[in-house]
Formats: structure tokens, sequence, C-alpha cells
């Protein structure tokens, strides 16, 4: 269900763009994606317009993107959508919208990694430079990043869904790795940079391995076990071992243990999302189910290593 109440169309960003940044208003306009927050516009070669249309948090959201990914970016060995202007809501449009750089590549849900060895060590420096103490006043997680344990009924209720639909072949085995991660003790270091949202579809490939990491929306300050989870979702088989070798500093015992229950609930996530894609339900994205599927099963996999 979209909370912006009117079309977002070409002929309605390049009005905004004539009002707010004319310099900008002549350059090519064609739709880019439709994510959960925000339709992606690119605009000419290097730039993109994010306009906020499916969800009234999308507004904050945004405006944190352009108060603090200008001073992360620079740190950063991969590409990501660096904002470069700010809309304001008008008459026209009562919502704001940013202008960001482009970041070119292919979505890891329709084009997953496949040079295993080189996918994880480019993901592993990338947290590895994110993943620094943040300043007070840096934005917490919306709904992740605080305790693990905390998510008990959210998880409860979504291992049920996803078995009762058949989806999930042996939900004891799925509980006990998130019954392990979440006993595991809790974070006890400074509050980290994280991205929050590390899910194929948040990150880019070329050439078989990640080229840039986008939607910065859950951007916040916690536990880095929640971005650690992305080794798990991310990776193909064989390569996690190679990122916990290449992330630095090395993550203790404890952290992987919450990092796998993380993984856990992301991949349940995606199980979801995609059967209610391939059953063309609304919010359904049928390229999530696979990834999220391997991503189970090397879940399980690593509780008996």
């Amino acid at each position: 269900m979209t909370a912006t109440e009117m079309d977002i169309t070409e002929d309605l960003i390049r009005d905004l763009l004539r009002e707010q940044h004319p310099d900008l208003a002549d350059r090519p306009l064609k739709l880019g994606a439709l994510g959960w927050d925000n339709q992606v516009w690119r605009l000419g070669d290097d730039l993109a317009v994010r306009m906020p249309w499916a969800t009234r948090s999308a507004d904050a959201l945004l405006r944190k993107e352009h108060a603090w990914l200008p001073l992360l970016a620079p740190r950063l060995p991969l590409q990501i959508p660096v904002p470069q202007r700010l809309g304001e809501p008008s008459e026209r449009f009562p919502r704001p919208w940013l202008i960001t750089t482009w970041v070119p590549g292919e979505p890891a849900d329709r084009a997953p990694a496949t040079r295993a060895a080189e996918a994880a060590v480019t993901l592993a420096d990338f947290l590895t430079a994110l993943h620094r103490p943040a300043p007070d006043g840096a934005p917490s997680g919306r709904d992740r990043g605080g305790r693990l344990a905390d998510t008990a009924e959210y998880f409860t209720r979504e291992l049920a869904s996803a078995t009762e639909s058949g989806l999930i072949r042996d939900p004891d085995a799925v509980r006990a790795v998130w019954e392990d991660a979440a006993a595991a003790p809790d974070w006890a270091g400074p509050r980290l940079w994280l991205h929050g949202d590390l899910h194929p579809a948040n990150i880019l490939t070329t050439n078989g391995t990640f080229s840039g990491v986008i939607d910065f929306g859950d951007l916040f300050a916690g536990d880095p076990a929640c971005d650690l989870a992305a080794a798990w979702i991310l990776l193909p088989d064989g390569a996690v071992d190679r990122f916990h070798q290449t992330y630095q500093p090395s993550p203790d015992a404890a952290t992987l243990r919450r990092a796998r229950g993380w993984a856990v609930l992301r991949a349940l996530v995606g199980i979801h999302v995609g059967d209610a894609g391939v059953h063309g339900r609304p919010g359904g994205k049928p390229t999530w189910g696979p990834p999220a599927h391997a991503s189970l099963r090397r879940l399980i996999a690593s509780a008996h290593q």
C-alpha cells in the first residue's frame, strides 16, 4: 500500500527538478527500481532521484541518509549512493526527496556473487571500513541491532508461518541455530556504524563479485553482529571462513553466534518474500527465495562445525 496519494511520474519529477534544481531538469530520466520505501529514478548517467512512496517512515530515512552518508562515504571501498542534494516538500509533492550518485551493478538477488574468495574479501573490507565507533547522536536501529533475544516472539511467529506453509523442512534445526545465537553474550563494545539491511537486493555485483552497496535507510549504530550476518546471506558456499579471516578486528565467538541468529531472521524474511513473489502476492519478490533458502542451509550446516 502506498503512503503517497499521487502517482510518481517522470513529469512530476521533472517539474520538481525545475522548481528546486533546474540545472538538472533536462537530464534523461527513467525509472530504475521500486524499493520498499522509495522509487529510484536514474537521472543522466551518474545521478539518481529517490522518491518516497510506500511508507511514511521513508521521509525520515531519506533525511538520515542525507545527514550521515557524505561523512561515511570517503572511507568506504565500495561505491554507495552518496547524497548530493535534498528536495524539500512543496505543494506539488508534500514529502522530501533525495538526489544521490548512481551506483552501477546488478542486485545480488538477480546476479549472485560467483567469485567466492574475491567476494568474501570485498565484503569483509567494506564492513571493516564501515564498522567504526559512531559519534553521539548517531541513529539507533528501528527493529534490529539490539538484543537478539528480544526478537524471540518475531522469530517464533516467522518460523511457524514458514513451516506451516511447507517452506521449512527442519524447523528444529533452524530453532537450534537461533536459540544458540540468542543465548550468546551481548555486545559489550562501542556502538559501531552499521548498514543494517544487508540482503541480496541491497548489494550490487559486477563480473561475479560485489561492486556497490545501496539503500542505507536503516543506517544506525550498534552491535556489528547485525551486519556480520551478511556473510551467510550474501556469499557463495565455502566463502564464510575467508570472510571471517579478512574482517578486522577478527570477530569473537559470541559475536559470530549472534551474527548467525540475525542471519536466520534475515533468511526467514527472504523466504517469505520469495514465496509471496512466486504466488503473486503484494510485496513479493521471487528472486529473494533462492538465496534465502541457501542461507538457511549454510547456517544449519555451520551449527554442526
